[in-house]
């Protein structure tokens, strides 16, 4: 068993060194009719220091893949791999650890406590961890005034937009400088600008903090800032685009736009 880490110390980065592996990862769901494969035999790696898109529409298992990343949900077969450990042989305990302090998990539908100030809800891993409130909220304030919300500490969700709400749950997921950011279509609640703006954020934390970014998107001019692009399709993982592709992608995208209106 290894040494749990004490709040506060992290792991030695090296840039490029794998943080997340999956291995001919297999998760399906069954029904009546059929056996849906939502995740079927994917073969990827994240290493510390980039940002890697997963690209494709809704439905093509994407979400699902970054459940297994988390240890929200156990793969059918593959192995799923955290700096080298395989998360099937973490003990309760340390699957709690790994959710709590080296995972960031950006979630699509906010999951933020009602009645509670934005600064509280971003600091909240923190407080889990026996952080005191005045030293979980300084730390706090940093991230939220970096996705632009330094005016809306206090305020509580149910005053928030949508796009506020989910600035908040990308600034809860940063908080605590994990080693993993896994992030569920971090721009859907936001405008293209402030959309941008997020994305290269996550860009520049992987770049600047040797952190390993696993993004889940299906905006092409999301995928395009990433360092690596691939493509889910009903639950396969095709050949990875380059970042040309997907800037292509993403400029073929906007004329579309243009052309419609």
């Amino acid at each position: 068993m290894t040494r749990k880490r004490t709040r506060g110390e992290r792991a030695n980065a090296v840039p490029g060194v794998s943080v997340l592996e999956l291995e001919q990862v297999v998760k399906h769901y069954a029904d009546l009719s059929e056996v849906v494969r939502a995740v079927d035999d994917v073969t990827l790696s994240v290493g510390a220091g980039e940002m890697t898109a997963l690209y494709g529409p809704s439905g093509s298992g994407k979400s699902t893949l970054l459940l297994l990343a988390a240890a929200l949900l156990a793969p059918d077969a593959g192995v799923v791999s955290f700096e080298g450990r395989g998360l099937a042989s973490f003990s309760n305990e340390q699957i709690a650890d790994y959710q709590r302090r080296d995972v960031g998990f950006i979630y699509q539908s906010f999951h933020l406590m009602t009645g509670v100030p934005a600064v509280e809800n971003a600091a909240v891993k923190l407080l889990a961890d026996g952080v005191s409130l005045r030293r979980a909220r300084d730390a706090a304030v940093p991230w939220l005034e970096r996705v632009g919300l330094e005016h809306r500490l206090d305020h509580v969700p149910e005053r928030l937009s949508g796009g506020e709400r989910q600035r908040v749950a990308i600034a809860r997921a940063l908080v605590n400088e994990p080693r993993l950011i896994l992030a569920d279509e971090p721009t859907g609640s936001v405008d293209s600008q402030r959309g941008a703006e997020i994305i290269s954020l996550l860009a520049d934390i992987a770049h600047e903090r040797d952190v390993a970014v696993l993004l889940v998107t299906h905006d092409p001019q999301a995928a395009a800032i990433a360092d690596r692009v691939y493509r889910l399709h009903d639950g396969k993982l095709l050949d990875g685009d380059s970042v040309a592709q997907a800037q292509e992608l993403a400029t073929t995208s906007a004329e579309r736009a243009r052309e419609s209106l």
